[in-house]
Protein backbone atom coordinates (compact mmCIF):
# COMPACT_ATOMS: atom_id res chain seq x y z
CA UNK A 1 0.00 0.00 0.00
CA UNK A 2 1.07 3.54 -0.89
CA UNK A 3 0.89 6.22 1.61
CA UNK A 4 -0.35 9.05 -1.04
CA UNK A 5 -1.37 8.68 -4.46
CA UNK A 6 -1.03 11.98 -6.27
CA UNK A 7 -3.84 12.44 -8.99
CA UNK A 8 -1.90 14.47 -12.01
CA UNK A 9 1.58 15.59 -12.47
CA UNK A 10 1.18 19.51 -14.00
CA UNK A 11 2.80 21.70 -11.88
CA UNK A 12 1.29 21.32 -8.33
CA UNK A 13 0.79 17.36 -8.33
CA UNK A 14 4.91 17.25 -9.57
CA UNK A 15 5.15 19.82 -6.35
CA UNK A 16 3.16 18.09 -4.37
CA UNK A 17 4.96 14.73 -4.73
CA UNK A 18 8.21 16.56 -4.62
CA UNK A 19 7.29 17.77 -0.89
CA UNK A 20 5.77 14.41 0.04
CA UNK A 21 9.02 12.81 -1.47
CA UNK A 22 11.03 15.35 1.07
CA UNK A 23 9.36 14.25 4.21
CA UNK A 24 9.64 10.30 3.14
CA UNK A 25 6.30 9.45 1.98
CA UNK A 26 5.99 6.42 0.18
CA UNK A 27 4.40 8.15 -2.91
CA UNK A 28 2.55 7.12 -6.30
CA UNK A 29 2.52 9.80 -9.01
CA UNK A 30 0.23 8.87 -11.66
CA UNK A 31 -0.41 10.97 -14.97
CA UNK A 32 -2.87 10.75 -18.09
CA UNK A 33 -0.63 11.95 -20.61
CA UNK A 34 2.30 10.06 -21.90
CA UNK A 35 4.59 13.45 -22.11
CA UNK A 36 5.55 16.25 -20.54
CA UNK A 37 3.16 18.90 -21.25
CA UNK A 38 4.45 20.83 -23.58
CA UNK A 39 2.26 24.25 -23.98
CA UNK A 40 3.19 27.50 -22.06
CA UNK A 41 0.03 27.15 -19.97
CA UNK A 42 0.39 28.63 -16.62
CA UNK A 43 2.98 32.07 -16.74
CA UNK A 44 3.43 33.47 -12.99
CA UNK A 45 4.43 32.81 -9.82
CA UNK A 46 5.14 34.71 -6.75
CA UNK A 47 7.35 35.08 -3.71
CA UNK A 48 5.01 32.70 -1.76
CA UNK A 49 5.61 30.36 -4.79
CA UNK A 50 9.26 30.53 -5.01
CA UNK A 51 9.19 30.14 -1.17
CA UNK A 52 7.29 26.88 -1.66
CA UNK A 53 9.37 25.93 -4.47
CA UNK A 54 12.49 26.23 -1.59
CA UNK A 55 10.99 23.83 0.71
CA UNK A 56 10.67 21.43 -1.84
CA UNK A 57 14.72 21.98 -2.21
CA UNK A 58 14.26 23.02 -5.81
CA UNK A 59 14.05 26.93 -6.06
CA UNK A 60 17.63 27.42 -7.73
CA UNK A 61 16.38 24.49 -10.58
CA UNK A 62 12.64 26.35 -10.87
CA UNK A 63 13.70 30.06 -10.81
CA UNK A 64 16.63 29.54 -13.08
CA UNK A 65 15.95 32.26 -15.94
CA UNK A 66 12.88 33.79 -14.56
CA UNK A 67 12.04 37.28 -15.77
CA UNK A 68 11.12 39.13 -13.11
CA UNK A 69 9.52 42.76 -14.45
CA UNK A 70 10.15 46.40 -13.02
CA UNK A 71 6.75 47.41 -13.61
CA UNK A 72 3.18 46.30 -14.38
CA UNK A 73 1.69 48.87 -15.69
CA UNK A 74 -2.42 49.64 -16.47
CA UNK A 75 -2.71 51.59 -19.41
CA UNK A 76 -5.52 53.23 -21.58
CA UNK A 77 -6.25 52.56 -25.55
CA UNK A 78 -3.26 54.98 -26.46
CA UNK A 79 -1.30 53.13 -24.01
CA UNK A 80 -1.29 56.06 -21.59
CA UNK A 81 -0.52 54.52 -17.59
CA UNK A 82 -3.46 55.37 -15.10
CA UNK A 83 -1.88 53.18 -12.88
CA UNK A 84 1.46 51.40 -11.64
CA UNK A 85 2.53 48.72 -9.79
CA UNK A 86 6.33 49.75 -9.05
CA UNK A 87 7.19 46.12 -8.52
CA UNK A 88 11.26 46.54 -8.52
CA UNK A 89 10.05 48.41 -4.84
CA UNK A 90 8.18 45.90 -3.48
CA UNK A 91 9.36 43.25 -0.81
CA UNK A 92 7.16 41.41 1.03
CA UNK A 93 9.74 40.38 3.03
CA UNK A 94 9.43 36.23 1.82
CA UNK A 95 13.22 36.32 0.15
CA UNK A 96 12.14 37.13 -3.27
CA UNK A 97 10.62 39.69 -5.50
CA UNK A 98 6.80 39.47 -5.79
CA UNK A 99 6.43 38.82 -9.43
CA UNK A 100 7.92 36.31 -11.83
CA UNK A 101 7.37 35.03 -15.26
CA UNK A 102 8.27 31.69 -16.01
CA UNK A 103 8.36 28.71 -19.22
CA UNK A 104 5.97 25.99 -17.75
CA UNK A 105 7.50 23.31 -19.82
CA UNK A 106 11.06 24.13 -18.28
CA UNK A 107 9.12 24.11 -14.93
CA UNK A 108 7.41 21.05 -14.76
CA UNK A 109 10.71 19.74 -16.49
CA UNK A 110 12.53 20.79 -13.40
CA UNK A 111 9.76 19.41 -10.97
CA UNK A 112 9.73 15.90 -12.39
CA UNK A 113 13.77 15.90 -12.55
CA UNK A 114 13.45 16.45 -8.55
CA UNK A 115 11.47 13.24 -7.93
CA UNK A 116 14.46 11.37 -8.94
CA UNK A 117 16.11 12.37 -5.84
CA UNK A 118 13.83 10.20 -4.24
CA UNK A 119 13.94 6.88 -6.24
CA UNK A 120 13.21 4.68 -2.81
CA UNK A 121 9.74 6.19 -2.33
CA UNK A 122 8.47 8.13 -4.89
CA UNK A 123 7.18 6.89 -8.48
CA UNK A 124 5.63 8.42 -11.07
CA UNK A 125 3.55 6.37 -13.67
CA UNK A 126 2.59 8.13 -17.12
CA UNK A 127 0.00 6.96 -19.58
CA UNK A 128 -2.13 6.22 -16.69
CA UNK A 129 -5.45 7.66 -15.70
CA UNK A 130 -8.00 7.03 -12.62
CA UNK A 131 -11.44 5.56 -13.52
CA UNK A 132 -12.86 5.20 -10.24
CA UNK A 133 -12.22 4.94 -6.75
CA UNK A 134 -13.64 3.84 -3.37
CA UNK A 135 -12.86 4.27 0.39
CA UNK A 136 -12.51 1.92 3.60
CA UNK A 137 -11.76 1.99 6.80
CA UNK A 138 -7.89 1.36 6.03
CA UNK A 139 -7.54 3.22 2.62
CA UNK A 140 -8.32 3.96 -1.07
CA UNK A 141 -9.09 1.75 -3.49
CA UNK A 142 -8.17 3.07 -7.02
CA UNK A 143 -8.71 1.58 -10.13
CA UNK A 144 -6.09 2.97 -13.16
CA UNK A 145 -6.04 2.59 -16.70
CA UNK A 146 -2.77 1.92 -18.97
CA UNK A 147 -4.18 4.60 -22.20
CA UNK A 148 -1.28 2.85 -24.00
CA UNK A 149 -2.89 -0.65 -23.94
CA UNK A 150 -5.99 -0.15 -22.09
CA UNK A 151 -4.87 -2.77 -19.10
CA UNK A 152 -6.62 -1.66 -15.91
CA UNK A 153 -4.87 -2.32 -12.47
CA UNK A 154 -5.86 -1.65 -8.95
CA UNK A 155 -3.42 0.07 -6.28
CA UNK A 156 -4.06 1.02 -2.84
CA UNK A 157 -3.06 4.02 -0.94
CA UNK A 158 -3.47 5.35 3.06
CA UNK A 159 -4.86 9.00 0.99
CA UNK A 160 -5.04 10.17 -2.18
CA UNK A 161 -4.61 13.79 -3.42
CA UNK A 162 -6.24 15.31 -6.64
CA UNK A 163 -4.09 17.52 -8.38
CA UNK A 164 -5.88 16.72 -11.65
CA UNK A 165 -6.48 20.41 -12.65
CA UNK A 166 -10.36 21.96 -13.32
CA UNK A 167 -11.72 18.84 -15.12
CA UNK A 168 -10.90 16.73 -12.09
CA UNK A 169 -11.54 13.46 -12.51
CA UNK A 170 -10.87 12.70 -8.73
CA UNK A 171 -13.54 15.21 -7.91
CA UNK A 172 -15.83 13.94 -10.14
CA UNK A 173 -15.33 10.22 -8.84
CA UNK A 174 -15.05 11.55 -4.93
CA UNK A 175 -18.45 12.80 -5.89
CA UNK A 176 -17.76 16.33 -5.16
CA UNK A 177 -19.88 19.01 -6.78
CA UNK A 178 -18.60 22.60 -8.02
CA UNK A 179 -19.76 26.15 -7.59
CA UNK A 180 -19.66 29.37 -9.24
CA UNK A 181 -19.65 31.54 -11.93
CA UNK A 182 -18.14 30.90 -15.60
CA UNK A 183 -17.38 34.31 -17.55
CA UNK A 184 -19.16 35.01 -20.61
CA UNK A 185 -16.21 37.00 -21.78
CA UNK A 186 -13.78 34.32 -24.01
CA UNK A 187 -9.72 35.27 -24.24
CA UNK A 188 -6.94 34.09 -26.79
CA UNK A 189 -3.87 33.35 -25.40
CA UNK A 190 -0.65 33.59 -27.71
CA UNK A 191 2.25 32.62 -26.38
CA UNK A 192 5.47 32.22 -28.66
CA UNK A 193 8.88 33.23 -29.16
CA UNK A 194 10.57 36.45 -30.11
CA UNK A 195 13.85 36.63 -32.02
CA UNK A 196 16.38 39.71 -30.94
CA UNK A 197 15.04 43.46 -32.42
CA UNK A 198 11.12 41.75 -32.23
CA UNK A 199 9.77 43.39 -29.13
CA UNK A 200 8.03 46.75 -29.36
CA UNK A 201 6.66 46.86 -25.81
CA UNK A 202 8.84 45.88 -23.76
CA UNK A 203 6.98 45.92 -20.59
CA UNK A 204 3.97 44.52 -18.17
CA UNK A 205 1.06 45.88 -19.70
CA UNK A 206 -2.88 45.76 -19.20
CA UNK A 207 -3.80 47.71 -21.83
CA UNK A 208 -7.50 48.67 -20.45
CA UNK A 209 -8.40 49.59 -24.04
CA UNK A 210 -12.80 49.47 -23.99
CA UNK A 211 -12.74 47.94 -27.43
CA UNK A 212 -10.40 45.00 -27.14
CA UNK A 213 -8.84 44.98 -23.16
CA UNK A 214 -5.42 43.32 -23.34
CA UNK A 215 -2.76 41.81 -21.44
CA UNK A 216 1.07 41.60 -22.67
CA UNK A 217 4.38 41.26 -21.25
CA UNK A 218 7.41 39.85 -21.92
CA UNK A 219 8.19 35.94 -20.56
CA UNK A 220 11.01 33.67 -19.42
CA UNK A 221 13.78 32.72 -22.36
CA UNK A 222 13.14 34.76 -25.13
CA UNK A 223 9.63 34.61 -24.99
CA UNK A 224 6.23 36.69 -24.99
CA UNK A 225 2.69 36.07 -23.94
CA UNK A 226 -0.41 38.47 -25.03
CA UNK A 227 -3.93 38.00 -24.40
CA UNK A 228 -6.65 39.36 -26.02
CA UNK A 229 -10.45 39.45 -25.11
CA UNK A 230 -12.92 38.28 -27.99
CA UNK A 231 -15.51 40.46 -29.42
CA UNK A 232 -18.99 39.70 -29.47
CA UNK A 233 -19.56 37.53 -32.99
CA UNK A 234 -15.52 36.55 -33.37
CA UNK A 235 -15.48 33.13 -33.65
CA UNK A 236 -12.79 31.48 -32.10
CA UNK A 237 -11.40 29.30 -34.53
CA UNK A 238 -11.04 32.72 -36.69
CA UNK A 239 -9.13 34.18 -34.18
CA UNK A 240 -6.88 31.59 -33.94
CA UNK A 241 -5.88 31.94 -37.61
CA UNK A 242 -1.31 33.40 -38.39
CA UNK A 243 -2.92 36.59 -40.14
CA UNK A 244 -5.34 37.32 -37.19
CA UNK A 245 -2.62 36.48 -34.85
CA UNK A 246 -0.11 38.60 -36.75
CA UNK A 247 -2.77 41.55 -36.40
CA UNK A 248 -3.45 41.05 -32.76
CA UNK A 249 0.30 41.07 -31.64
CA UNK A 250 1.65 43.72 -34.17
CA UNK A 251 1.59 46.56 -31.57
CA UNK A 252 3.21 44.77 -29.54
CA UNK A 253 6.03 42.28 -30.79
CA UNK A 254 6.81 42.46 -34.57
CA UNK A 255 5.20 39.28 -36.41
CA UNK A 256 7.64 38.59 -38.23
CA UNK A 257 9.81 38.19 -35.58
CA UNK A 258 7.33 36.45 -33.53
CA UNK A 259 7.14 32.22 -33.53
CA UNK A 260 3.73 31.41 -31.99
CA UNK A 261 4.14 28.12 -30.16
CA UNK A 262 0.60 28.32 -28.09
CA UNK A 263 -2.69 30.03 -29.65
CA UNK A 264 -6.05 29.14 -27.62
CA UNK A 265 -9.37 30.32 -27.30
CA UNK A 266 -10.55 30.15 -23.58
CA UNK A 267 -13.03 31.50 -20.94
CA UNK A 268 -11.87 31.88 -16.97
CA UNK A 269 -13.65 30.43 -14.11
CA UNK A 270 -14.55 31.96 -10.74
CA UNK A 271 -15.71 28.30 -9.40
CA UNK A 272 -15.01 26.48 -5.82
CA UNK A 273 -14.99 22.76 -4.85
CA UNK A 274 -18.22 22.41 -1.97
CA UNK A 275 -15.82 20.21 0.02
CA UNK A 276 -12.05 19.87 -0.43
CA UNK A 277 -12.38 16.65 1.64
CA UNK A 278 -14.13 13.53 1.08
CA UNK A 279 -12.81 11.02 3.70
CA UNK A 280 -9.27 9.62 2.47
CA UNK A 281 -9.36 11.96 -0.70
CA UNK A 282 -8.58 15.79 -0.78
CA UNK A 283 -8.57 18.43 -3.71
CA UNK A 284 -5.30 20.29 -4.67
CA UNK A 285 -5.15 23.30 -6.96
CA UNK A 286 -7.59 24.15 -9.89
CA UNK A 287 -9.54 20.73 -8.86
CA UNK A 288 -10.38 22.86 -5.72
CA UNK A 289 -10.56 26.00 -7.10
CA UNK A 290 -10.38 28.16 -9.72
CA UNK A 291 -10.10 32.20 -10.48
CA UNK A 292 -9.63 34.83 -12.83
CA UNK A 293 -6.85 35.34 -14.30
CA UNK A 294 -6.33 39.03 -13.54
CA UNK A 295 -4.13 39.03 -10.06
CA UNK A 296 -1.84 35.57 -11.59
CA UNK A 297 -2.53 33.61 -8.86
CA UNK A 298 -4.04 30.14 -9.81
CA UNK A 299 -0.97 28.18 -9.96
CA UNK A 300 0.31 30.07 -6.76
CA UNK A 301 -2.72 28.67 -5.08
CA UNK A 302 -2.31 25.39 -5.85
CA UNK A 303 1.39 26.03 -4.22
CA UNK A 304 0.21 26.94 -1.42
CA UNK A 305 -2.67 24.37 -0.92
CA UNK A 306 0.21 21.54 -1.43
CA UNK A 307 2.67 23.70 1.25
CA UNK A 308 -0.53 23.30 3.82
CA UNK A 309 -1.40 19.69 3.17
CA UNK A 310 1.86 17.67 2.75
CA UNK A 311 3.41 18.43 6.23
CA UNK A 312 0.09 17.61 7.92
CA UNK A 313 0.28 14.26 5.94
CA UNK A 314 3.73 13.62 7.40
CA UNK A 315 2.63 13.76 10.44
CA UNK A 316 -0.66 11.63 10.09
CA UNK A 317 1.39 8.84 8.35
CA UNK A 318 4.44 8.91 10.92
CA UNK A 319 1.60 8.55 13.59
CA UNK A 320 2.52 11.90 15.45
CA UNK A 321 -0.97 13.60 14.70
CA UNK A 322 -4.72 12.53 14.64
CA UNK A 323 -5.77 12.32 10.93
CA UNK A 324 -8.49 15.37 12.34
CA UNK A 325 -5.56 17.38 11.62
CA UNK A 326 -5.82 17.01 7.92
CA UNK A 327 -9.53 18.85 8.50
CA UNK A 328 -7.94 22.04 8.97
CA UNK A 329 -6.38 22.44 5.76
CA UNK A 330 -9.52 23.33 4.09
CA UNK A 331 -10.60 25.64 6.99
CA UNK A 332 -7.09 27.13 6.91
CA UNK A 333 -6.85 27.69 2.90
CA UNK A 334 -10.10 28.40 1.71
CA UNK A 335 -10.52 31.73 3.00
CA UNK A 336 -7.44 32.97 1.64
CA UNK A 337 -8.05 30.87 -2.20
CA UNK A 338 -11.52 32.71 -2.21
CA UNK A 339 -10.01 36.11 -0.83
CA UNK A 340 -7.69 35.97 -3.88
CA UNK A 341 -10.35 34.99 -5.94
CA UNK A 342 -12.89 37.81 -4.85
CA UNK A 343 -9.66 40.28 -5.71
CA UNK A 344 -9.19 38.75 -9.14
CA UNK A 345 -12.63 39.40 -9.81
CA UNK A 346 -12.37 43.10 -8.89
CA UNK A 347 -9.30 43.94 -10.85
CA UNK A 348 -10.81 42.53 -13.69
CA UNK A 349 -13.91 45.12 -13.46
CA UNK A 350 -11.38 47.45 -13.65
CA UNK A 351 -9.38 46.27 -16.95
CA UNK A 352 -12.87 44.88 -18.76
CA UNK A 353 -14.37 47.92 -18.98
CA UNK A 354 -16.16 47.90 -22.03
CA UNK A 355 -18.32 51.01 -22.60
CA UNK A 356 -16.17 53.80 -23.82
CA UNK A 357 -17.38 56.56 -21.64
CA UNK A 358 -17.11 54.43 -18.60
CA UNK A 359 -13.59 53.50 -19.51
CA UNK A 360 -12.78 57.19 -19.87
CA UNK A 361 -13.93 58.01 -16.12
CA UNK A 362 -12.59 55.01 -14.51
CA UNK A 363 -9.17 56.33 -16.26
CA UNK A 364 -9.74 59.89 -14.38
CA UNK A 365 -11.06 58.22 -11.46
CA UNK A 366 -8.07 56.06 -10.78
CA UNK A 367 -5.54 59.10 -11.71
CA UNK A 368 -7.37 61.68 -9.53
CA UNK A 369 -7.42 59.32 -6.33
CA UNK A 370 -3.75 58.27 -6.81
CA UNK A 371 -2.98 61.88 -6.07
CA UNK A 372 -3.82 60.76 -2.32
CA UNK A 373 -0.33 59.87 -1.35
CA UNK A 374 -1.79 56.86 0.14
CA UNK A 375 -3.98 55.75 -2.48
CA UNK A 376 -0.95 56.20 -4.68
CA UNK A 377 1.25 54.06 -2.04
CA UNK A 378 -1.16 51.39 -2.05
CA UNK A 379 -1.60 50.67 -5.45
CA UNK A 380 2.56 51.24 -6.77
CA UNK A 381 3.33 49.03 -3.89
CA UNK A 382 1.19 46.41 -4.77
CA UNK A 383 -0.84 46.12 -1.38
CA UNK A 384 -4.22 45.51 -2.58
CA UNK A 385 -2.72 41.24 -3.00
CA UNK A 386 -4.13 39.88 -0.02
CA UNK A 387 -1.35 38.77 2.30
CA UNK A 388 -0.55 35.12 3.31
CA UNK A 389 -2.23 34.81 6.81
CA UNK A 390 -3.88 32.27 8.27
CA UNK A 391 -7.67 32.70 9.77
CA UNK A 392 -8.32 33.43 13.30
CA UNK A 393 -4.82 35.00 13.14
CA UNK A 394 -3.67 36.84 16.57
CA UNK A 395 -1.17 39.61 16.02
CA UNK A 396 2.00 37.46 14.73
CA UNK A 397 -0.04 33.93 15.47
CA UNK A 398 -1.07 33.05 12.00
CA UNK A 399 1.03 35.06 9.81
CA UNK A 400 4.32 34.11 7.53
CA UNK A 401 7.27 34.29 9.07
CA UNK A 402 9.80 36.56 6.85
CA UNK A 403 12.98 35.12 5.22
CA UNK A 404 15.69 37.30 4.99
CA UNK A 405 19.84 36.40 4.11
CA UNK A 406 20.85 35.77 7.41
CA UNK A 407 25.09 34.55 7.59
CA UNK A 408 26.04 31.04 8.63
CA UNK A 409 29.82 30.62 9.37
CA UNK A 410 30.26 33.77 7.41
CA UNK A 411 28.33 32.60 4.68
CA UNK A 412 25.33 34.22 3.51
CA UNK A 413 22.33 32.18 3.49
CA UNK A 414 18.02 32.08 3.19
CA UNK A 415 16.90 31.47 6.45
CA UNK A 416 14.27 28.60 5.38
CA UNK A 417 17.71 26.96 3.47
CA UNK A 418 18.77 26.84 7.56
CA UNK A 419 15.59 25.88 9.44
CA UNK A 420 15.04 22.72 6.73
CA UNK A 421 11.50 20.88 5.88
CA UNK A 422 9.94 20.50 9.54
CA UNK A 423 9.03 22.91 12.44
CA UNK A 424 11.49 25.32 13.90
CA UNK A 425 11.88 26.87 16.71
CA UNK A 426 13.69 30.51 15.94
CA UNK A 427 14.59 33.14 18.13
CA UNK A 428 17.14 35.32 20.38
CA UNK A 429 15.95 33.58 23.08
CA UNK A 430 16.28 30.08 21.35
CA UNK A 431 19.51 28.00 24.09
CA UNK A 432 19.84 24.28 24.74
CA UNK A 433 17.24 24.02 27.06
CA UNK A 434 14.56 24.99 24.52
CA UNK A 435 15.67 22.16 22.56
CA UNK A 436 16.42 19.71 25.12
CA UNK A 437 12.65 21.40 26.92
CA UNK A 438 10.71 20.44 23.64
CA UNK A 439 8.02 17.84 23.42
CA UNK A 440 6.65 18.75 20.11
CA UNK A 441 7.41 16.98 16.52
CA UNK A 442 10.55 16.98 15.36
CA UNK A 443 12.07 20.20 14.72
CA UNK A 444 15.23 22.45 13.85
CA UNK A 445 16.36 25.30 17.10
CA UNK A 446 18.29 28.52 15.85
CA UNK A 447 19.53 31.27 17.75
CA UNK A 448 19.26 34.44 15.83
CA UNK A 449 22.36 36.54 17.24
CA UNK A 450 23.36 39.92 16.17
CA UNK A 451 26.58 40.97 13.80
CA UNK A 452 29.13 40.23 16.51
CA UNK A 453 27.02 38.20 18.92
CA UNK A 454 28.34 35.27 20.93
CA UNK A 455 28.63 32.26 19.74
CA UNK A 456 28.23 28.85 20.73
CA UNK A 457 26.03 26.46 22.99
CA UNK A 458 25.41 23.75 21.00
CA UNK A 459 22.82 25.47 18.59
CA UNK A 460 22.75 26.37 14.99
CA UNK A 461 23.29 30.17 15.39
CA UNK A 462 22.09 32.60 12.46
CA UNK A 463 24.04 36.18 12.30
CA UNK A 464 20.87 38.53 11.51
CA UNK A 465 23.57 40.68 9.66
CA UNK A 466 20.19 43.38 8.19
CA UNK A 467 18.37 43.51 11.39
CA UNK A 468 15.27 42.17 9.81
CA UNK A 469 14.83 39.41 12.34
CA UNK A 470 16.02 41.66 15.21
CA UNK A 471 13.57 44.13 14.21
CA UNK A 472 10.69 41.43 13.75
CA UNK A 473 11.49 40.14 17.13
CA UNK A 474 10.77 43.97 19.04
CA UNK A 475 7.98 44.53 17.23
CA UNK A 476 6.46 41.63 18.28
CA UNK A 477 7.12 41.39 21.95
CA UNK A 478 9.09 38.00 22.14
CA UNK A 479 12.29 36.39 21.71
CA UNK A 480 11.02 32.73 20.16
CA UNK A 481 8.84 31.65 17.18
CA UNK A 482 7.38 28.41 16.56
CA UNK A 483 7.18 28.05 12.98
CA UNK A 484 5.41 25.58 11.22
CA UNK A 485 6.74 23.75 8.25
CA UNK A 486 4.67 25.71 5.98
CA UNK A 487 6.63 29.10 8.13
CA UNK A 488 3.61 30.28 9.55
CA UNK A 489 4.03 31.59 13.11
CA UNK A 490 2.10 28.69 14.71
CA UNK A 491 3.18 30.56 18.73
CA UNK A 492 5.23 33.04 19.98
CA UNK A 493 7.01 31.37 22.88
CA UNK A 494 7.48 27.64 23.41
CA UNK A 495 5.07 27.50 26.56
CA UNK A 496 2.30 28.99 24.30
CA UNK A 497 2.32 26.49 21.36
CA UNK A 498 -0.02 24.23 23.02
CA UNK A 499 1.22 20.83 23.25
CA UNK A 500 -1.19 18.54 22.64
CA UNK A 501 -1.16 14.88 24.09
CA UNK A 502 -0.35 13.46 21.01
CA UNK A 503 2.69 15.31 21.10
CA UNK A 504 2.09 17.41 18.09
CA UNK A 505 1.96 21.18 17.94
CA UNK A 506 -1.80 21.52 16.56
CA UNK A 507 -2.53 24.13 13.53
CA UNK A 508 -3.48 27.60 14.54
CA UNK A 509 -7.20 27.48 14.85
Amino acid sequence: MFDVVVVGCGPVGALTANLLGVRGARTLVVERSTEPHGQPRAFSCDDEALRIYQQAGLRDEVAADMHQPAAAEYVNARGRAFATIALDEVDFGLGAGPLHFFDQPRLEAALRAGLGRFPDHVTLRTGVELLRLGQDGDGVALVLRDVRTGAESEVRARYVLGCDGARSTTRVAAGIDLTGTSYAEPWLAVSGDVAPGGVRVPTTRFVCDWRRPAFVSPGAFGTHRLEFVLRDGEDPEAMTRPGTIAGLVSPYVDPERFAVTRAVVYTFHHLVAERWRAGRVFLVGDAAHQMPPFLGQGLCSGLRDAANLTWKLALVLRGEADDALLDTYERERRPHAEEMARTSVRLGRVFLVRDRFAAFARDVLLRAVQLVPRVRRAVRRFEFKPRPALPGRRGAVGTMFPQPEVLVDGARRLLDDVLGAEFAVVGPGVDLGTATGWRGPAARFVRVVPPGGATGGGITEVVDGDGVLTAWFARHGTDVVVLRPDRFVHATGVDAAGVDAAGVVPAVR
